[in-house]
């Protein structure tokens, strides 16, 4: 499956409550999101289990990709085409042993040191933030700023996706740093007509 990284959706299930995460999703991809990220800290495996299938469902026929967030054993036995790791989620090598050579596979990086430590072979993209200060995310590490993006898509081997605060008014910025997109959560999960803010990242 093709990455295109240009508008990644990462779900909340709080701010999808009013739509429902399915009807979310499936609103936001028509109004362009490239990927989908199911995110959810609270569920427990079974749970996020079923929700990835409905979810891969319902984005059948689409090409757009669903990645897990963390959650090896839910990617895995869902089926999903991909999962997403932080820094402290677990070992690249076993996530791509037991993902398969096909699975998409995305780490979290903050820092240039981070970056140097990179195991490129078993990686497809990484998510650089957070560029700003988020509530999604409160232990997240201190905001990079569109310079500090720019620093490190500068050494990044891999394409990435600028995560951290990011809404439709700044997609200029961050192409200008040179990442191959955003990823947001609040920018569409939150809105009321989630298609439209969608397609407000990119309005042509």
């Amino acid at each position: 499956m093709r990455l295109d990284l240009s508008l990644y959706l990462v779900t909340d299930p709080i701010l999808c409550a009013d739509h429902g995460l399915e009807k979310t999703v499936v609103a936001a991809v028509r109004g362009g999101a490239t990927v989908i990220q199911l995110r959810d800290k609270h569920a427990d495996d079974g749970e996020l289990i079923d929700q990835a299938r409905r979810l891969k469902a319902a984005l059948a026929g689409s090409g757009v990709p669903l990645i897990i967030n963390d959650r090896l054993t839910v990617a895995v036995e869902s089926g999903a085409d991909g999962l997403h790791i932080g820094q402290d989620d677990g070992e690249v090598a076993a996530a791509r042993a037991a993902l398969g050579e096909q699975a998409i596979l995305g780490l979290s990086v903050q820092t240039l040191e981070q970056m140097a430590r990179l195991d490129v072979e078993r990686l497809d993209y990484l998510g650089l933030g957070p560029v700003f200060a988020t509530p999604s995310k409160h232990d997240h590490a201190a905001p990079l700023g569109f310079e500090g993006l720019a620093s490190l898509v500068a050494a990044s081997p891999l394409p990435s996706v600028a995560i951290g605060g990011l809404k439709a008014e700044h997609a200029e910025a961050v192409r200008q740093a040179g990442a191959q997109g955003l990823a947001v959560i609040s920018a569409i999960c939150g809105m009321p007509d989630p298609e439209a803010a969608a397609r407000a990242f990119n309005p042509n």
